[in-house]
């Protein structure tokens, strides 16, 4: 199985083998096992993660005035307590009445108990802001250093040159380690994601992560090192900017928070519907000689893109709503848990 899996057909272009890619002490290419990493990887970001929220996000937050708001204890009650975790958070008329008589109470105190167990289960303010605070400096950090390692590359300028001699392109260490730890923080979202706030667009988070996983994966090992650099770049352009929007607007500095958001906008929608599918996108499909393993690339290439026209629409929508008619920012990805009056309001996120 694993000979057939790892067949140089399936990985590599016509005429290509695994043994036109022999390592040597001064030339090293992509080893799958090297991608093994990714757990001690992962789990060591889930620990870094959790010293840096608790450390630094959380007494930042509480300096710049990021508080939470006091939420009503609801009386223990093991009729209602059983079918709000069972049955239904928000139970209809015929239930209320019937959980009423059940527990002896009148139907009003019941409803004021659904609503009370409701909020205590949304998520915290704070806890927000820590989690936008740890992707900021991951998205941030990833950017640039990606940035750095490729402004001065040819490749990166004029991508035709991606595919010179390929599959026989060393893989510079650098490249190596930002692979890894692209594919780490993924994982290790995918491993949080249970435990993070969860927005009306989780499915399509989950999506996402699985495709960006994937697409991380097979690149590696079929070398697709240069162009995965420049998609991996692409896509971390604009998410930084959102995370900083998110904690300026927990902040509640609103009109540095519409600025910002107006500014991850327009560079989310250049980067996402412009930039990727009529440069990066384009000269894979149309420059390249396709085999078996790009196929594979290609699906979740469209996935990635169908999920940019669907995050597209609701930034686009949401910026009318800002810009046009002045309507407080309302985000299109809030909480699926209901919020207090003054936490309906976040920013539309993108995964990617």
């Amino acid at each position: 199985l694993s000979e057939g899996f790892w067949h140089h057909e399936y990985w590599l272009p016509p005429g290509a083998t695994w043994e036109d890619m022999k390592e040597s002490v001064d030339t090293h290419y992509p080893q799958p096992q090297d991608l093994l990493l990714c757990i001690p990887g992962a789990l060591f970001l889930i620990v870094v993660r959790c010293i840096f929220e608790r450390a630094i996000a959380l007494p930042l937050g509480r300096k710049l005035g990021v508080s939470d708001k006091l939420r009503p204890k609801v009386q223990p009650n093991a009729t209602l307590e059983g079918f709000y975790v069972l049955l239904g958070r928000t139970p209809k008329e015929g239930d209320l009445i019937s959980l009423a008589k059940q527990s002896d109470l009148p139907v009003k105190k019941v409803e004021t108990w659904f609503r009370h167990r409701r909020a205590q289960d949304r998520p915290r303010l704070t806890k927000k802001f820590c989690e936008a605070s740890w992707r900021f400096v991951f998205y941030f950090t990833s950017f640039f250093s990606g940035l750095a390692l490729l402004y001065d590359k040819p490749w990166f300028w004029d991508h035709t040159m991606c595919w010179l001699k390929f599959p026989q392109q060393p893989l510079p260490p650098a490249f190596g380690w930002y692979y890894l730890l692209e594919l780490s923080f993924y994982c290790s979202l995918v491993a949080t994601l249970p435990f993070d706030v969860k927005r009306k667009d989780f499915k399509e988070q989950i999506i996402h992560h699985v495709a960006t996983i994937t697409l991380i994966f097979v690149s590696y090992c079929a070398n697709l090192i240069r162009f995965g650099m420049i998609v991996m770049l692409v896509h971390d352009a604009s998410d930084y900017i959102l995370e900083l929007a998110k904690m300026l607007h927990y902040m509640k500095w609103n009109w540095v928070c519409d600025a910002v958001f107006i500014v991850f906008a327009v560079v989310f929608v250049i980067s996402r519907l412009v930039i990727f599918p009529l440069t990066t996108y384009y000269y894979f499909v149309t420059k390249f000689q396709l085999f078996l393993v790009t196929y594979l690339i290609n699906i979740f290439l469209m996935i990635l893109q169908l999920l940019h026209i669907f995050w597209s629409c609701l930034i686009i929508k949401m910026l009318f709503g800002v810009i046009l008619h002045g309507m407080r920012r309302k985000d299109a990805r809030s909480d699926t848990e209901e919020s207090d009056r003054s936490e309906t309001e976040e920013l539309t996120k993108n995964r990617e």
